[in-house]
């Protein structure tokens, strides 16, 4: 099939845009693994909108700034304040089943959030929900097919312009092609991502020549399982805004030495405040405790997250998880306006891929299903009206990989939560030889991660602990250009 569209990722992001889409031509979507494996489906807390009676999308837009840290776009952030209740209202139009209380929506609050306003699905599976209401409208869409188990390599260009992009060995030319590839959480070694999230986009749209911004900013999220043989299973900061509380060793609350907030401060604060922990006390872990509930309430109101917990033997209604921070998501990506346009013609990009600047440094809790929706909805727009590409096709060249470490391994050491020089020019040397996806990805972290010599949201230096005011611009990587500031 050569459609008139590629979309590259079935998220909710690629979903949405396909969706859109469908109106103006022929849609191909495709997932690197089945159409269901994707972070959207892992998105357990909720979807950020102002629609409860006490909220104001003004008060959602001041959050959303304070906890990016001086670097959100301002005009990226309305927008999404802006679109939200009207995109959440046309998912419920097409069968999203939000949590009710009484026939009414149900909120609850997340960190850094002035207000009640994360609505949620079935207790902790709102992604899932979502992602469930986007592929059976899109799914009813004649103009719409999908593919799994097809992953995209490198783009295809034409004069400068992207027109298809190579899955495995077959090359599929489009009017115009749609990045919503998701997060790269998975180049760390402990990440609450699924497997797939390599930062696949991010790859091909450098190796194109497309800008990559704010790379450097990666979110840690503070609670993910940290037990022998399970995995980094996010427990989501709803938990949290539910009232649980984090102990360390001792079995003492420590959140309130850190930040004025507690528990829910803002999740670049809270995880360095248990790493901070973990060191004092020399632990691997911190603990999280919802034990002070009412009987039942943990099983009813968290069914997934309890479910799995009990899986490898702690019930979270009578004994408190141990928990330490795992990679979690990306603020940057390849950069893009708020309709999902590129440095290069013919590209797109939506979802957690896409930098629009509207998480700024620290995404705010639940913004993340909210941007796929809407961002999504507004690159399906603009693409609808792309020319049709034209000209001689060629593809990026990728040169094999040499022998380089893991470069999970060098992201965790050298480009997690706390950075340095040392550690940051360390991994530069290490993966050098390397052009695989996850070296590509690494190597991107830490050179914008080098050159921003101040801490800033999800990106912390103890040789440059404080934030500089020089450094509130976003970060700008092109192929064969060193890092700028913009």
């Amino acid at each position: 099939m050569q459609p008139d569209f590629l979309v590259i990722g079935a998220g909710v992001a690629g979903l949405r845009a396909a969706i859109e889409l469908a109106a103006a031509g022929t849609v191909l979507v495709v997932a690197k693994d089945t159409l269901r494996e994707s972070s959207s489906e892992y998105a357990q807390g909720g979807i950020a909108v102002a629609l409860g009676d006490d909220d104001e999308v003004e008060l959602h837009e001041q959050d959303t700034l304070y906890a990016g840290d001086g670097l959100c776009d301002p005009a990226a952030v309305h927008v999404l304040v802006e679109d939200g209740p009207a995109a959440i209202e046309q998912l419920i139009e097409w069968g999203a089943e939000f949590d009710r209380e009484g026939g009414r929506l149900s909120f609850t609050r997340e960190g850094a959030h002035s207000r009640n306003r994360i609505l949620h699905a079935h207790g902790d599976s709102t992604g899932r929900e979502i992602a469930r209401t986007l592929y059976r409208k899109a799914a009813s869409i004649a103009n719409i097919e999908f593919r799994s188990f097809a992953a995209v390599s490198e783009l295809v260009l034409a004069g400068g312009a992207v027109v298809g992009a190579c899955l495995g060995d077959e090359e599929v030319r489009a009017r115009a092609v749609l990045l919503a590839t998701g997060g790269l959480g998975a180049v760390y070694r402990n990440t609450t991502n699924p497997d797939v999230a390599t930062g696949d986009g991010v790859a091909v749209a450098y190796r194109a020549g497309a800008e990559i911004s704010d790379i450097e900013f990666v979110q840690f999220h503070p609670t993910a399982l940290r037990l022998e043989g399970a995995p980094s299973f996010l427990l989501s900061e709803a938990l949290r805004g539910e009232g649980a509380k984090l102990l360390n060793a001792a079995g003492e609350r420590f959140m309130p030495r850190y930040h004025e907030l507690e528990e829910l401060a803002p999740r670049d604060v809270v995880s360095r405040a248990i790493v901070a922990e973990m060191t004092r006390t020399g632990t691997a872990n911190v603990w999280l405790d919802l034990t002070h509930r009412e009987p039942g309430f943990v099983a009813a109101r968290f069914p997934r997250i309890s479910e799995t917990c009990l899986r490898y033997g702690i019930d979270l209604q009578t004994q408190p998880a141990p928990v330490a921070p795992a990679a979690h998501y990306a603020m940057g990506g390849v950069r893009a306006d708020v309709d999902g346009r590129t440095s290069l013609p013919g590209l797109f990009a939506a979802g957690e891929v896409a930098c629009t600047g509207v998480h700024g440094a620290n995404r705010l809790a639940s913004n993340s299903l909210l941007e796929g929706v809407v961002f999504g909805a507004r690159a399906g727009r603009l693409m609808a009206g792309a020319a049709a590409a034209g000209g001689d096709a060629e593809t990026p060249t990728r040169e094999p990989d040499g022998a380089v470490p893991d470069p999970r391994d060098v992201a965790w050491t050298y480009c997690g939560i706390l950075r340095d020089a040392t550690g940051l020019q360390r991994a530069l040397d290490l993966l050098a030889p390397g052009r695989s996806n996850l070296a590509t990805v690494v190597t991107l972290i830490a050179r914008a991660a080098l050159a921003r010599r101040e801490s800033r949201g999800g990106h912390y230096r103890t040789d440059f602990p404080e934030k500089d005011p020089a450094f509130a611009k976003h970060s700008v990587l092109r192929k064969g250009v060193d890092v700028e500031f913009r």
